[in-house]
């Protein structure tokens, strides 16, 4: 009986497992969003924010972040946050360039370490 669960916990354990990142996946995911609302969704939701290639749709985006972060993924949204202008010194016009972000909803019970030292 005991083997039997313990073969159990090793298939679970494997079953966690996902094949390793590629290079493509790594243009996929970019860098992760540093807001105060987005580490207060890694906090109480288990959500990460994080910015993808402008290309990308939400089946590469849950592939690449499972192959990168080795962590489960249950839901991914994605939205586009639009370019915005600003005045630089009252003189300049530039403005600050859009991007595509995804907010990736990880299993309860995974963990990703976004800050490693």
């Amino acid at each position: 009986m005991a083997e039997k669960e313990k073969a159990k916990k090793a298939e679970k354990a494997e079953a966690k497992k996902f094949a390793p990142a590629t290079p493509s996946d790594y243009a996929v995911i970019l860098t992760p969003v540093i807001t105060e609302k987005s580490m207060a969704l890694i906090q109480n939701q288990n959500k990460i924010t994080v910015k993808v290639a402008a290309s990308a749709n939400k089946t590469e985006i849950k592939e690449a972040f499972q192959r990168i972060f080795q962590a489960k993924v249950e839901d991914v949204n994605v939205s586009i946050v639009s370019r915005k202008s600003k005045t630089r010194g009252g003189r300049y016009q530039g403005h600050v360039p859009g991007y595509k972000k995804a907010v990736v909803s990880i299993a309860s019970g995974e963990a990703i370490d976004l800050f490693k030292e």
